[in-house]
């Protein structure tokens, strides 16, 4: 039986006590947070007023859910004692965070980051057609990824550059830049973009552009929104000989739903009446199962002694730079 604690009890610390739960390799108990939780944690929870007392109470993995200027020091903390670590995205506030992470990290001590929308089934789905090549290679994608802020957003610590290192792009953006690195496993040469307050008054950005290129001239662009007043997901997929369309992805709200992927083939063979009209085959995925298979991996990583397979501190590096580098190409 695995000892799991949870630092950070917030929304996500939440759905993870759920997942956790539901499993019977492992036991959630000690949970820390800055506000003692309303909720029945259970009779074998134990509930720590510092994130010190949590660590040294004998558990073998942890869940870190907390603000993002304490991700990075949380992590390596824990590391540093042998506790493997599930650490939440943004994998820190900066990429020199980051590496100190890695100089402490071991294989012996399993480290995953929760880029969650890799476990999406219409994310597996279009990664199966891409590494299939059935479709040839990419030749370019296009993302939308954006929400309204609630009425108070502009209250939020998510704002607040000490707390976040950054707005929406950190926030939400960063799992658009993964599902680029995720499916594009190149580095990209050329990127401009536009870092902007378009709406809201709040010290981070509420609205970033980006237009990037690689060396092979595969081009994305993304837009990351806190002024998308109606809910978007949208991620399109340019290849040889057809296009992926991933529209909508489930989430707790479903405001995002639903959930689909569109894959349409290269018409060859008529010019006149179906170029431009390639026959299109539509799936809806109505489960989101990402969380549990999240947690799934991690603690049979632990418990098998395998590797992490999504996630991993290069995974985060990765798209924290291709992140970093949106950020500084803002002319």
């Amino acid at each position: 039986m695995i000892k799991i604690g949870i630092a950070g009890f917030g929304k996500i610390g939440k759905i993870r006590f759920e997942e956790i739960n539901k499993r019977n390799d492992c036991s959630l108990t000690g949970i820390f947070d800055i506000v003692k939780p309303s909720e029945k944690l259970g009779k074998d929870v134990c509930f720590f007023d510092s994130y010190d007392e949590l660590i040294n109470s004998e558990i073998d993995a942890i869940f870190i859910c907390t603000y993002n200027n304490v991700l990075a020091d949380f992590t390596i903390r824990a590391l540093k004692k042998g506790i493997h670590v599930f650490c939440e995205k943004p994998p820190a506030r900066t990429l020199d965070e980051l590496y100190q992470v890695k100089e402490v990290h071991t294989d012996l001590v399993k480290l995953k980051y929760g880029f969650n929308h890799r476990y999406h089934y219409s994310v597996m789905e279009a990664k199966k057609i891409i590494d299939s090549k059935k479709l040839g290679e990419i030749l370019w994608m296009r993302g939308v990824y954006g929400k309204a802020g609630s009425i108070d957003y502009d209250k939020n610590w998510r704002n607040y550059k000490q707390f976040s290192g950054g707005g929406i792009l950190i926030d939400q953006g960063i799992h658009m830049l993964d599902l680029v690195k995720y499916f594009i496993k190149e580095d990209f040469v050329d990127i401009k973009s536009f870092i902007l307050n378009s709406f809201w008054k709040v010290e981070a950005e509420d609205n970033a552009f980006s237009l990037m290129k690689t060396k092979s001239d595969k081009v994305v662009s993304i837009h990351s929104s806190a002024t998308q007043w109606k809910h978007k997901f949208l991620l399109e997929i340019c290849c040889e000989n057809g296009l992926i369309v991933l529209d909508g992805i489930l989430s707790k709200t479903n405001s995002y739903a639903p959930e689909k992927l569109i894959v349409s083939k290269r018409e060859f063979e008529d010019i006149t009446f179906a170029m431009g009209k390639p026959k299109e085959e539509t799936t809806y995925f109505s489960n989101d199962d990402s969380w549990e298979l999240e947690v799934k991996e991690f603690i049979e990583a632990i418990k098998n002694k395998t590797a992490i397979i999504n996630g991993t501190i290069e995974d985060a590096i990765s798209t924290f730079k291709l992140l970093q580098n949106v950020y500084s190409s803002d002319k």
